[in-house]
């Protein structure tokens, strides 16, 4: 299977090269030397999306946003500061679609899951039960345009990484919603109210979930998906994205 798998990426390599998204060069879709400049975070912060501050040890929320149901959030970039990052993932999500930058994506959380020193049980396999990664669902319609669900992608290299389930057929998205970026915070909320819906409930019951998106704005989406992951049985839901807008 690894023999096949590397005479696949051989040919793939040979007659659709790739190019680093930063300077171009051949080989990677992101070189050492354009890694190097990107500002993979050392912290984690709490979930406002004004003024966040950064969290000790595990905690994951400040006292503003102690009402909310996602429980914290592992965000590897600030999404504003560097053009590379907006690059990254515009590439990833739009056309022509680089659906193999998942990879470089998540080996970037994973580094700042080591930078942060979240790299340890008691975050991946609480009391022994490992935890559980969902990527927030995309619609029908999108799905059927991209070919892919950026967020999953992730996912499944996550896993790979983690030594932890991905889990593709508990969170649905229910309806087409307008893009969140046009939107007010309240149309954001109001927009995503009953966009999503769980099933096969028994496979998060009384487990910890990672939400893994590429982006968190306002979180708003991330928020509904934990509301309705939490009324389905989940113990705890924390998110994971590659870049974050706040910081």
């Amino acid at each position: 299977m690894d023999k096949h798998n590397s005479q696949k990426n051989f040919f793939l390599d040979l007659f659709f090269p790739k190019f680093c998204l930063g300077c171009q060069k051949e080989g990677l879709y992101l070189c050492d030397d354009c890694r190097a400049i990107l500002d993979i975070s050392e912290y984690d912060f709490c979930l406002c999306s004004k003024n966040p501050i950064r969290t000790p040890g595990t905690q994951g929320k400040c006292p503003r946003c102690q009402h909310k149901k996602l429980s914290g959030l592992y965000s590897a970039l600030p999404y504003k500061e560097k053009h590379l990052t907006k690059k990254l993932i515009y590439q990833f999500k739009y056309k022509p679609y680089l659906k193999d930058l998942a990879e470089t994506l998540a080996n970037i959380i994973i580094e700042h899951l080591i930078l942060s020193q979240k790299n340890t049980n008691e975050i991946w396999a609480p009391n022994g039960m490992p935890a559980i990664l969902i990527p927030v669902p995309i619609s029908k319609e999108k799905l059927k345009d991209r070919g892919y669900n950026q967020s999953e992608e992730m996912a499944k290299e996550l896993s790979k990484v983690l030594k932890i389930p991905a889990v593709f057929d508990v969170l649905i998205k229910t309806k087409n919603t307008k893009p969140q970026m046009e939107l007010s915070q309240r149309e954001r909320e109001k927009n995503l109210f009953d966009a999503f819906s769980a099933k096969n409930a028994e496979k998060i019951a009384d487990r910890k979930v990672f939400l893994v998106d590429d982006v968190y704005t306002t979180g708003s989406t991330m928020e509904e998906c934990a509301r309705v992951l939490k009324k389905a049985g989940a113990k705890e839901i924390w998110g994971i994205t590659l870049a974050r807008e706040s910081l």
